[in-house]
């Protein structure tokens, strides 16, 4: 029959052909992935451009049937880690040349709490630069004893023209109207500055100028010779039209100030015609916080209304032991026109004291307007020496011509430079 019909076999072969084609193409497809893409060619075509090629044949395939996993309890180990044990570094000796003296650290100086009722003075720069610290004796002498209640004797020393080193000296000095009229007197400024460099810090009342160089003029004088004074001053204080400023002057190789401390001081009920300036110095010390550190409140009252001014200092004098909680040296004075007899309520507070007492503090020698309180209990720093630096038997001036300088002599106090608190570790 394939004789008789050959176009019969040829059909059947070729239909052979493919039937053997399509099952290679279904081994391949079975070996697949599912998701493959497997082309689907036909054998014995061949295509002759990208359009002939047979299309790309997804496979898919049913998912594995889910395997369920049991899993089986473990005890639990406790597992210790190795500690590494590092060696301490070894212990430096202190060096020898630091010498630790026998005082308890203090803080620094903190800020004091803000004043209700007068703001702050702001004090302006002093025209010279800081001067580098004094450092004092490696160890600090052993504690001050408290200063007997009893006066000292008017028969006491002026300072010398050198100042000490186991002491700072303390000093008031009301410089009467305080201007420019006598800055352009060449002698009265020469006594002036020589009567502030004998001293660390002055508490000057009665500057009464309108230009603002007085003070700044005054202490480049001082300063002329190479010492190294600064100053803070206060505003312009007074009920009337003549108005009058405070002022602390002090040597900066020998002491430091607080500037956020520098204050007017409240005054309730207007009792003050001059509210006092107050500011927080320290003595220049190595360590520093074994310097004494102490408030100086800068007065002068009005003559016309002392008992009444003067009561109202006992106030202020009690209130600024509290303003900052560790400071309790408060050292208030200035040109009080009244003598220890005149304190009234002053010598109410317990364990009060002042310096000057049985002697004249004015230049005519005939009244004792000037001083300097403190709680004798509390400053122990106070050594018991005082003085009144006499113009005229200083300076050999005659009555006159002291009196160009101011109507009142400086009064002044020496107190240790070393916190006596701090050094018997109370």
């Amino acid at each position: 029959m394939a004789l008789l019909h050959p176009r019969r076999a040829s059909a059947r072969l070729a239909a052979s052909w493919r039937l053997i084609a399509v099952a290679l193409a279904l081994s391949v497809i079975s070996a697949a992935r599912a998701g493959d893409l497997v082309p689907i060619r036909i054998p014995g075509t061949a295509p002759t451009s990208a359009a002939d090629m047979p299309p790309l044949v997804p496979i898919v395939r049913a998912p594995p049937a889910p395997v369920a996993i049991r899993s089986l309890p473990v005890a639990p180990v406790a597992v210790q880690r190795p500690v590494l044990a590092l060696p301490l570094p070894p212990m430096t000796a202190p060096s020898a040349a630091i010498v630790q003296p026998p005082v308890a650290a203090a803080p620094p100086m903190p800020r004091p709490l803000p004043v209700a009722v007068a703001p702050p003075v702001v004090p302006p720069q002093p025209q010279v630069a800081a001067a580098p610290p004094v450092v004092p004796p490696p160890q600090p002498p052993a504690p001050v004893p408290a200063a007997p209640a009893a006066p000292v004797p008017a028969a006491a020393p002026a300072p010398p023209s050198g100042k000490p080193t186991d002491s700072i000296l303390v000093a008031s000095f009301n410089i009467q109207v305080f201007g420019e009229a006598k800055l352009a007197k060449p002698q009265v400024v020469d006594v002036l500055t020589r009567v502030v460099r004998r001293f660390d810090v002055v508490a000057v009342q009665e500057v009464r100028a309108k230009s603002d160089s007085v003070v700044p003029t005054f202490v480049n004088a001082i300063n002329a010779d190479g010492s190294r004074y600064q100053y803070v001053i206060g505003p312009r204080l007074g009920r009337t039209s003549s108005k009058e400023q405070y002022t602390f002057i002090y040597d900066s190789t020998r002491i430091e100030v607080d500037p956020s401390s520098v204050a007017t001081l409240p005054n309730p009920g207007d009792k003050l015609h001059r509210p006092p300036l107050r500011a927080r110095f320290r003595v220049r010390t190595n360590p520093p916080e074994a310097g004494f550190s102490f408030w100086l409140v800068d007065i002068h009252t009005d003559p016309d209304e002392v008992p009444q001014e003067v009561d109202a200092l006992a106030d202020a004098f009690v209130s600024m032991r509290s303003v900052i909680p560790d400071e309790d040296d408060v050292i208030l004075l200035g040109d009080l026109n009244a003598g220890p007899p005149q304190f009234g309520r002053i010598k109410q507070i317990p364990g009060i004291g002042w310096a000057v007492s049985g002697t004249t503090t004015n230049t005519r020698r005939s009244k004792t307007y000037d001083n300097l309180i403190f709680d004798r209990t509390a400053t122990t720093e106070y050594t018991g020496r005082w003085g009144v630096l006499d113009l005229q038997e200083t300076f050999g001036l005659p009555l006159d011509k002291a009196l160009e300088v101011s109507d009142h002599n400086p009064v002044w106090a020496a107190f240790s430079p070393w916190e006596a608190q701090r050094i018997a570790g109370r």
